[in-house]
């Protein structure tokens, strides 16, 4: 983090600035933007929720996922092209062959195959399963991760309770109106450290340049730059005091025995789902880690069974990890992306958009896995059977991590906002 840089910005500062100007100019601010979540305002209720310790952890399949050649194969069906089922643990409940790991933990998984949305469009979907909302041109919606880290994260936590690792996502969003202190700090890969989070200075010449910082933001302050003061040193008192952690540690996956690697396995997603549970076990409430590619408008085949050879493993490995630490019970695991695939297959080999059905996957956190919510017709075009709705899951998910998701949150336009209009429970998912 090099302070001095913005510090002569600062010196040279010699008029009005804006306060997004302003927050970029100063040190930390990338790293503020994402890292920093903690507040003072928390009440009783949420302190006995933050005590119980839940997680949750968002594996996202950017560009949707193939429902039949993931967990809703339709091996009897012309639809299913070249994709093969197998059994799994579980009797009667097949999932497609390219994932063969998933299958073996099958008595963890509950999957929902009677998914529904109207939204085929990629942005406006992504921003739906990461919000629980359409975009709306004067309200900023928080993401689920945001309302996560907003209502059970640890307020004393020295690392941010949200985080997302992968490439930047458009429209998957931050804190909105809950302001940046619940925004995700968002790692590029999980096989290298936060960005700007290594002091280029000893201890004490790095709090002598934070001390000359807040020198330099006493005058702005005393004039119309209060409000935009009082936000940047808080945030860069936030992220101060995280990089200045030993909890910094937990983003080393270097500590983990080689033998843990080798049963994530190998590439990015792996990293990101091993890197998951060490900052879950660190005290993160909510992590998102996402793979890419999964637009499969050709070669569906090919494509998807290189995708699932990345994710298989590692989702599967992350699931047994978790458990064996006795840490799965307290959190729970959600696998998603923003829309399904046609049942048809185009003439590029691949297939299509298609919110109408498509999967989720949910395990831990008290869900009771082993067991399949929901069906699609033999063509696996219309659901036949207990439909669910993208507020039926997010109400779902908040219910697991016993979050209240008829409260209301004020938005900068004076709205009241419930973190989830309508929808209802999916109750199969406890019995």
């Amino acid at each position: 983090m090099n302070l001095q840089h913005h510090t002569n910005i600062a010196l040279r500062q010699n008029q009005v600035v804006g306060r997004r100007d302003f927050l970029r100019q100063l040190s930390a601010a990338g790293l503020a933007a994402g890292a920093c979540n903690w507040t003072d305002a928390i009440s009783a209720s949420a302190d006995a929720l933050r005590s119980r310790g839940m997680a949750c952890i968002l594996l996202w399949m950017q560009g949707g996922p193939s429902q039949y050649e993931t967990f809703s194969p339709k091996p009897d069906h012309k639809n299913s092209g070249e994709t093969r089922a197998i059994a799994t643990r579980v009797p009667g409940i097949q999932i497609a062959d390219n994932l063969p790991h998933c299958a073996k933990v099958i008595e963890d998984l509950a999957i929902i195959r009677s998914m529904t949305s109207k939204e085929g469009n990629h942005g406006r979907a992504t921003y739906l399963l990461h919000h629980g909302y359409l975009p709306m041109g004067s309200v900023k919606f928080p993401t689920l991760g945001s309302h996560v880290a907003h209502q059970i994260g640890d307020a004393a936590s020295q690392l941010p309770s949200y985080v997302r690792i992968g490439n930047r996502l458009a429209n998957s969003g931050g804190g909105g109106f809950l302001g940046v202190d619940y925004d995700p700090l968002i790692l590029s890969s999980a096989n290298r450290p936060p960005e700007n989070t290594t002091p280029t200075t000893g201890r004490k010449r790095f709090q002598r340049r934070l001390q000359l910082l807040s020198s330099i933001q006493t005058g702005f302050a005393q004039g119309p730059g209060a409000q935009v003061v009082a936000d940047q040193q808080k945030i860069v008192a936030s992220a101060s005091q995280m990089i200045l952690s030993p909890s910094m540690a937990a983003f080393d996956l270097e500590k983990e025995p080689r033998k843990i690697h080798a049963n994530y396995g190998e590439g990015d997603f792996a990293s990101g789902c091993m890197l998951a549970r060490r900052l879950v076990e660190h005290g993160v409430t909510f992590v998102e880690v996402v793979s890419r590619g999964w637009d499969t408008h050709q070669d569906v085949f090919s494509r998807t069974r290189d995708l699932t050879t990345q994710i298989d493993q590692p989702m599967a490995t992350l699931i047994t990890d978790l458990k064996q630490r006795g840490m799965l019970e307290k959190t729970l695991v959600v696998w998603m992306g923003e829309f399904g695939r046609s049942p048809s297959v185009n003439a590029r080999g691949g297939r299509d958009h298609y919110p109408k059905a498509f999967n989720a996957v949910m395990a831990g956190g008290g869900v009771s896995g082993g067991q399949v919510i929901g069906k699609t017709n033999a063509a696996g075009a219309e659901v036949v059977d207990r439909p669910v709705t993208v507020n039926d899951l997010f109400r779902t998910i908040y219910h697991t991590l016993e979050i209240d998701a008829d409260e209301e949150n004020i938005s900068s336009i004076g709205r009241p906002i419930k973190l989830v209009d309508g929808g209802k429970v999916v109750e199969e998912l406890f019995e």
